[in-house]
């Protein structure tokens, strides 16, 4: 598995921000050759496992930071605008990922078991039987700063509670570079949002940034199943993705989704 972090794949052109696809294309294909090597370097516990890994030399090649790229780019994740973003951005990455792995097998040969596979029907020799995935990316997204996987931001602002119960106010830092930009910003304010989660009620905020910052309880449960349907599009194995619900939901609630889930999904069935 690798997750390639979209935070970085945003450039500042014309006095805008947008996303950098030259970047992004440069990343996918470097990324792609690593995961390749890494399958090689792995030391696993049983010959069978080595065997069937090298047998089909799957890769897992995902993203994270999509919710800091969103807000970059001033787009809030729950609209349409979003959803093509996002159909554009996987679809560009497993595009560029199966290029990278057919040129890997021009000078590696394909995978053991590419004689068996869908693509010996389509003659597109592969280096890897599979290409995209997307992981929760929970601890390496703290590492990397950015947002976990393809999900929106759990809270603007929250308090870390260190182990000797120290309190650490942690503040997503695109929102607070604007807040001192926009001048709302101060530590109190900060707080009061943490104490909620979310910045909907706060009137001090202005209403295009209260737009963008949108937190994971915010979203209606339907553009997270929307959201999800749109990447597993171009993903090859699976996407790991919640539908987060208040507090407060009922069973009905949550029976509501079960069927838009399945209407979507079908509907964006891997291609």
């Amino acid at each position: 598995l690798g997750s390639i972090n979209l935070a970085k794949m945003v450039s500042l052109t014309n006095d805008k921000q947008t996303v950098d696809w030259d970047k992004l294309e440069k990343t996918v294909r470097t990324a792609m050759h690593f995961l390749d090597n890494v399958i090689d370097e792995s030391k696993f516990p049983l010959d069978k496992i080595t065997q069937l890994v090298q047998s089909n030399r799957k890769v897992g090649l995902g993203v994270m930071g999509w919710a800091d790229m969103l807000i970059q780019l001033g787009i809030p994740y729950n609209s349409d605008e979003a959803i093509n973003l996002a159909n554009k951005v996987m679809k560009f990455i497993l595009e560029n990922g199966r290029l990278a792995s057919a040129e890997l097998a021009k000078v590696r040969g394909v995978f053991a078991n590419w004689e068996k596979s869908i693509f010996k029907q389509t003659g597109q020799k592969l280096r890897n039987a599979t290409i995209t995935t997307i992981a929760p990316t929970g601890t390496i997204s703290v590492l990397a700063g950015c947002s976990s996987g393809i999900e929106p931001l759990f809270a603007v602002s929250y308090i870390r509670n260190v182990m000797d119960n120290t309190e650490l106010l942690e503040t997503n830092k695109y929102f607070e570079e604007l807040a001192k930009d926009r001048e709302f910003y101060s530590d109190g304010l900060m707080r009061r949002i943490a104490k909620h989660g979310n910045i909907a009620g706060l009137e001090e905020i202005p209403a295009d940034i209260k737009r963008v910052f949108v937190t994971a309880h915010d979203i209606d449960p339907t553009w997270h199943i929307r959201m999800q349907a749109v990447f597993q599009k171009h993903v090859d194995n699976a996407v790991s993705k919640t539908v987060n619900f208040a507090h407060d939901a009922t069973t009905e609630d949550i029976e509501r989704v079960y069927p838009v889930s399945y209407t979507h999904l079908r509907a964006h069935e891997t291609v």
